[in-house]
């Protein structure tokens, strides 16, 4: 509010910031990775949990749980619930449709 400048290492203080990364490289290097991360879990649960945390802000608590039960019930009986218990079975990473 103030419009004085502050760097990265500030913000980082200020929680601004999460991380500060010593070059661009790293990073992009890291940004990647999280990328990767969240490209590999189940789409439907990245979505879901996305609008999660975007509509509960607004709601009360109350509404905001009542959400999260409906949305936690239509996804246990999804089919990447299915795939990532099949997948611990038999050992090896879920593979989960594209949406």
């Amino acid at each position: 509010l103030t419009g004085r400048r502050i760097d990265a290492l500030e913000a980082k203080h200020m929680g601004l910031v999460q991380k500060v990364y010593p070059t661009k490289s790293d990073m992009d290097e890291n940004v990647h990775k999280i990328a990767r991360d969240i490209a590999a879990k189940s789409p439907l649960a990245v979505i879901g949990t996305k609008a999660v945390l975007l509509n509960s802000r607004d709601l009360s608590v109350h509404k905001g749980l009542d959400y999260v039960a409906t949305w936690n019930a239509a996804m246990l009986s999804s089919t990447d619930v299915q795939e990532v218990f099949a997948a611990q079975v038999e050992k090896r990473k879920p593979m989960f449709s594209k949406l």
